[in-house]
């Protein structure tokens, strides 16, 4: 699986551990930005993996701000990116088999390394269940999607 990751200033902290866990899971990892601490503006990088999801060029992405809430935002705003902030192992994997979330939003001021590494392989070892109410629901979803 190709995994994009993108973060801020805020979530570089956190990005290191992120790219780790992913390789260890045998994924391969593209790198949207920032790799410093400097000051960036978050939707620059949630466009970045957002871009790469929708040319179907990454199969999911994880993305890291202070707290995951402006990533969410920016990444939800792109069509074809579902994204959702996690910060417990439950919605990580759920978010993926029911929802069809193909976007991990983590804060990084929020969670520590070890939750972020567990929530990152619930995240990327999880499946869209794709049948009866589940597709039922995303149907709708994207109905909205399309509507809106």
């Amino acid at each position: 699986m190709k995994v994009a990751v993108a973060c801020d200033h805020a979530g570089f902290p956190l990005k290191e551990t992120v790219v780790n866990k992913i390789k260890s899971l045998g994924h391969e990892v593209i790198n949207c930005g920032t790799d410093d601490t400097q000051r960036v503006d978050f939707p620059d990088h949630a466009a970045k993996a957002g871009h790469l999801l929708q040319a179907q060029e990454a199969d999911r992405a994880v993305l890291i701000c202070g707290s995951g809430i402006g990533m969410c935002i920016a990444a939800n705003k792109m069509h074809g990116v579902y994204a959702c902030v996690c910060h417990d192992s439950y919605s990580a994997r759920q978010g993926v088999e029911h929802d069809a979330m193909n976007a991990l939003c983590l804060g990084a001021m929020v969670i520590g390394q070890n939750l972020a590494e567990v929530l990152v392989e619930e995240f990327l070892k999880a499946e869209y269940f794709n049948t009866g109410n589940y597709k039922k629901r995303v149907n709708k979803i994207l109905a909205l999607e399309e509507k809106f």
